[in-house]
């Protein structure tokens, strides 16, 4: 282990699973080793929660659940703001500890802490808002509505933001009055140990519990009679597990899932704001592992030979490869070696079927990145729609370039593929704004924009991107039922 690279105080100190207000061994026994990616070593073993422990916390969280939900929902609130707190206090250190255990740059996970924070406070402010309806039924009966919480949820949260997705998704099922349960990334779990460490004796026993485990850990969350919702951060495949699972006991979900999204780009969009569009969208600070990275440009063939030449030019500059702890680095690893050669393949495969490498496309040189899972920034022109670049989410950091001509030939192709998340459009004109936002078929859409989130919008999408929305409203709502009451007068 290079010592060296960990700052005092950083891993947490705990390892086990946190369920019912304090920290247990799991009951198998199991512990799983996580890495540090940027070196392929180990930073130390984490608990791994089966069947029996997930039993444990869930019972817990119900138990912990009547009182909870018979809190004012100004009080509720209260524990969401003290949450918020204790996450700025610590966002530099939990930053370090992500960019340690999932590769993304330490720059730009100081951002994480802050934004669960502010979710944290929105939905604390938004408690007292989850309201009914009366509705008229004439002369002797007062007819009325009410949101109710549903009990215990499951939370699944995906390993490119873990502490970001852990802490910003307690948010809307705690205030609305149920107790959670979150499951870690089996690729980078120990951010929400020390998120456990930090908020888990804040709120009454079994309120919040934190489970670091595997697929088995999921699949007993999902099948538990108790769970009343689960929710996922993931890819579809194992969206598609979660709701088959859930299905079998009627459960609802809530699942934000993968992306193969399309930046289209129109003869008369800003060239230099277009580029840095097309480099930014991409999100290659965190090496392409976002679900709303617009893998897929389509430029205008007016302007696609100028555009492709300038984003290969400052592509390499803007994003380097480094270590993830290092404050410098604009661009980290892979979170595994298995995403390594996920994305090595889909290079393969592209170059056999026709597409034209611009830059990157393989591991960097650099002798201090030689251990780890570290892959150039990567351009590829030439991209049909056939290819299986242009159809599979690739979660790594390659973006694919098309040429257009036809509008009605373009949106056959940007809305050709099962995914349908976000969208960047970019113009100058409002009319084709407009018209091009509602031909695209996404959940999420950018205009001269990319990759931003707004806290009150609502993200989340269609087809195989997802069912439901977050981070707005609509979120709180998810999380209760609708109970009519009729009173009859005497």
């Amino acid at each position: 282990m290079r010592t060296h690279e960990i700052p005092p105080g950083i891993l947490p100190s705990h390892r086990a699973l946190f369920y019912g207000g304090d920290w247990h061994e799991p009951q198998s026994g199991r512990y799983a080793e996580t890495v540090n990616p940027a070196y392929d070593e180990v930073l130390c073993s984490v608990a791994v929660a089966g069947t029996a422990d997930v039993g444990a916390a869930v019972e817990a969280a119900q138990a912990a659940f009547p009182a909870w939900a018979a809190l004012r929902p100004t009080e509720r609130a209260r524990y969401l703001r003290q949450a918020a707190a204790l996450l700025r206090e610590h966002a530099l250190p939990l930053a370090q500890l992500d960019a340690l255990n999932n590769g993304n740059p330490v720059s730009i996970l100081a951002h994480d802490a802050g934004f669960a924070a502010d979710a944290l406070d929105y939905f604390a402010g938004l408690a007292t808002e989850v309201k009914g309806e009366t509705i008229p039924m004439g002369d002797g009966n007062l007819n009325y509505t009410v949101q109710e919480p549903l009990g215990v949820v499951a939370r699944i949260v995906a390993y490119n933001h873990p502490l970001m997705f852990a802490a910003a998704r307690l948010a809307a099922p705690l205030a609305t009055g149920n107790t959670v349960v979150i499951k870690s990334p089996d690729q980078a779990p120990l951010s929400m140990l020390r998120l456990a460490e930090l908020v888990g004796s804040l709120f009454p026993a079994g309120v919040v519990n934190f489970l670091p485990g595997g697929a088995e850990c999921g699949e007993a969350l999902a099948r538990h009679p108790l769970v009343r919702k689960i929710t996922l951060i993931g890819g579809v495949a194992t969206g598609k597990a979660v709701m088959k699972t859930a299905a079998d006991d009627l459960k609802p979900v809530l699942l934000e899932l993968g992306g193969k999204n399309a930046l289209i780009a129109y003869p008369d969009a800003d060239f230099d704001k277009l580029v840095d569009g097309i480099i930014g969208g991409m999100n290659f600070t965190w090496s392409g592992q976002s679900c709303g990275s617009t893998s897929r440009v389509f430029l205008h063939e007016s302007i696609h030979d100028r555009v492709l030449d300038r984003v290969a030019a400052l592509l390499p500059q803007r994003h380097k490869p480094g270590i993830p702890t290092d404050p410098a680095t604009t661009m980290g690893s892979l979170v595994s070696r298995a995403q390594l050669e996920k994305v090595q393949g889909f290079v393969d495969s592209a170059t056999a079927e026709g597409a034209r490498l611009v830059c990157g496309g393989k591991q960097p040189q650099d002798p201090l990145l030689k251990d780890g899972f570290f892959f150039e920034p990567t351009v590829f022109a030439d991209v049909q729609p056939h290819m299986r670049l242009a159809r599979e989410e690739v979660f790594g950091p390659i973006v694919s370039i098309f040429k257009w001509r036809d509008e009605d030939a373009l949106f056959d192709a940007v809305n050709g593929v099962p995914f349908g998340l976000t969208g960047s459009i970019w113009t100058s004109s409002l009319d084709t704004a407009h018209r091009a936002a509602r031909r695209i078929q996404t959940g999420y859409v950018w205009i001269n924009n990319v990759s931003q989130h707004f806290l009150g919008a609502p993200f989340g999408g269609v087809k195989h991107s997802g069912i439901g929305r977050e981070e707005c409203f609509s979120e709180l709502l998810e999380f209760t039922y609708t109970k009519n009451i009729n009173l009859k007068f005497g």
